[in-house]
Parts: C-alpha cells; sequence; structure tokens
C-alpha cells in the first residue's frame, strides 16, 4: 500500500459542491453529494464540507446548514462544515444559531467554514443585496459570529452548546491576515498561491492565539492565550484544497478531470459555470489555442494519476506548504469513478 511519508497527525478530508451533470437534475446532484458523505464516512476521511452557491447553473448547493444536516442524518463519525458560508449574505448571529444547532444535535461533528464571496456574476450579487463589502466588513463579522458563537454577543444566540463548532477562515492574500489576527485556522487553494509558502509562512508568524480555551480544529480542546479574540484555536492549522484524482494511470486520472478543467475554461469566455459534461464529449471538441491554455493552467493545480504517483505529488504539497490537512475538492462526471479515486485516497489515511 502507498503511504505519506508524514508525522500521523495529517488528515484527509473532502469538499463536494454539490456539481450539476449534463442531463441530470440538481436533485440528483444533491443526492450524489449526500451519497458521497456515506461513502466519505464509511471510508474513514476526518471531514466533509459542503459549499454555498447562488444561481450557478453548474452547482446545486447554497445552503449549507441544510445539507449539513441530511449529511449529518446518513453519517455517524465523519466531521461535517460549511466550504464556506458566505459571511457577506448571512447575519452573523443567524449563522452562530444554525451551527449552533446543528453542533447540539450531533455534538463534536461541526465545522464551520466562512467567505467572502459576494456572487458568480453582477445579476447574482444584485439578487443577494450586497454589492459593497470589504476587508473591515469580513474582519467584522467574522469576529462577531465568534463572539455569538461563544456567548460575548450583545444578545445570546441560542442554543448554547459547550463546544462551539471551530470556525476556518478560506482565505487567499488579505484573508489570510484576517485569519492570523483573529486566531482562526485557515483553508487555502489554488496553485498560484501553494505554489509560494511566503503567504502561509506570514499567516503563521503573525497569529495571534485566542483568548481562552478554544475548541481544536484537529480534534480535542487546545488552550489559548490572552491577545487574540473568543473561540480562536492555540496554534495556526491550515488546510490545504486542491482537485486530486487517482486511477490506473495518470492519463486515466487526467481524462477523468478535463470535465472540471472544460468547465473553468468556458466560465472565462461565457460567464457562467455550467454542468458537467462527460470527457468524451469534452475531448471531441477541437479548442481554440486559449481554451486549451487555461484548461491546462487548471490542470496543472491538480494532483492527479495512480495511488504511488498522488503519494508523492501529495508528500511534496505537505512539505512545501506545512499542511495540517489536505481537503481534496475533486469532481468528476462520472460519480462512480468519483468514488474509485476517493476509496483509492483513503488508503493515504493514516491509521
Amino acid at each position: 500500500m502507498a503511504t505519506l511519508d508524514l508525522p500521523d497527525t495529517l488528515r484527509l478530508s473532502v469538499l463536494d459542491r454539490s456539481r450539476t451533470r449534463h442531463g441530470e437534475s440538481h436533485v440528483t446532484a444533491l443526492e450524489g453529494t449526500l451519497r458521497r458523505a456515506e461513502h466519505a464516512d464509511s471510508l474513514g476521511f476526518h471531514r466533509f464540507w459542503v459549499a454555498e452557491h447562488h444561481a450557478v447553473p453548474g452547482i446545486a448547493s447554497g445552503s449549507p446548514p441544510l445539507l449539513i444536516a441530511a449529511a449529518a442524518a446518513r453519517t455517524g463519525r465523519i466531521r461535517l462544515g460549511s466550504g464556506g458560508v458566505m459571511v457577506p449574505h448571512h447575519r452573523p448571529m443567524i449563522v452562530a444559531e444554525q451551527f449552533a444547532l446543528l453542533e447540539s444535535l450531533h455534538p463534536g461533528r461541526i465545522d464551520l467554514g466562512v467567505g467572502r464571496s459576494l456572487g458568480f456574476t453582477a445579476p447574482v450579487r444584485a439578487a443577494l443585496g450586497v454589492e459593497n463589502y470589504d476587508d473591515d466588513d469580513f474582519t467584522r463579522d467574522v469576529a462577531a459570529l465568534q463572539d455569538f458563537l461563544h456567548g460575548r454577543g450583545p444578545v445570546t444566540a441560542l442554543p448554547v452548546v459547550a463546544d462551539p463548532p471551530p470556525v476556518f477562515v478560506l482565505a487567499m492574500g488579505r484573508g489570510l491576515e484576517i485569519a492570523a489576527q483573529l486566531g482562526l485556522p485557515v483553508v487555502v487553494g489554488g496553485s498560484k498561491l501553494l505554489a509560494d509558502p511566503a503567504p502561509l509562512e506570514k499567516y503563521r508568524a503573525n497569529f495571534r492565539p485566542g483568548v481562552d480555551a478554544a475548541t481544536d480544529v484537529a480534534g480535542g480542546v487546545a488552550g489559548g492565550m490572552a491577545g487574540g479574540v473568543a473561540g480562536g484555536v492555540a496554534e495556526p492549522y491550515v488546510v490545504v484544497s486542491l482537485e486530486v484524482a487517482v486511477a490506473e494511470s495518470t492519463e486515466a486520472a487526467r481524462e477523468l478531470l478535463v470535465s472540471e478543467a472544460w468547465a473553468m475554461a468556458e466560465s472565462r469566455e461565457t460567464g457562467a459555470f455550467g454542468p458537467l459534461s462527460s470527457p468524451a464529449e469534452v475531448l471531441g471538441r477541437k479548442f481554440r489555442p486559449q481554451q486549451l491554455r487555461r484548461m491546462q493552467d487548471w490542470l496543472d493545480g491538480a494532483v492527479y494519476g495512480d495511488l504511488a504517483r498522488v503519494a508523492g505529488e501529495l508528500s511534496r504539497l505537505v512539505e512545501r506548504t506545512g499542511a495540517d490537512e489536505i481537503m481534496v475538492s475533486t469532481s468528476m462526471f462520472d460519480r462512480d469513478a468519483l468514488a474509485r479515486s476517493d476509496a483509492a485516497l483513503a488508503e493515504l489515511i493514516p491509521r
């Protein structure tokens, strides 16, 4: 069996965005997410997160709390969370209430990832009602969310839970600085950031531990220290999120990813992120040079191949970034192939 040359503390997790496929309904996409959650639970993955997107044809999930509740009802061990709740569109107290309720029903299994995306297009942003939102707004709202979760808000968010869910910041650039300031763990992605460890080093150097005892994102309790905010964690924690595909060969794994690569490239031209097309349909197209470059750029940020090759690539990734956890965000047109890829990757989970 292939193994990662890393300490047993490394964790492997899954982010599923409820991707739609051409010819399938949104209901089918959501059921696919729930089945994948069940499978990830049985395989031993640490977390299973779902996403929030609005009016995006290629993604069926717009309400993480509801989808988390459905997944929790069909799983028994795995941690469940949001990747993430988009804070600009929700009042901090409402988010705190939703996730405190989830935690009260499924204690020790709930995570709260937060982001600051305003929406995929201008009409979506207008429909959501928030078109101006800056770093100061995000910092204020995340701090307020923490206060409500930990009983320090101007009113009490109910239900009160003994150990509120840990809050993660989906971070790029300035987001890493905000997470360090608030003493929060981060989820990072994107080949450019991962290729340059300097922002992560700065996050760790500037990290301010949270006040009082705080839930440790890896499980258990970690003592906080004066200087940060309530609910922060004691030490910096980095989750690296990226596409990972395991198949019998590099070529086969690459083919499984071309559906998503094409959707990303096409969205740059059309402004619409659409459902996944089959690899056969994608590879049967005649691409313009710019389309090919965009697809290759996206594939360059993924890890794919047989299990031995993927294990080696992930080992190098963790060495370069110092990641505490890897969150696989893979989407494929073929759900059976995706299930096989998840099962193969689970062989790398430290036992």
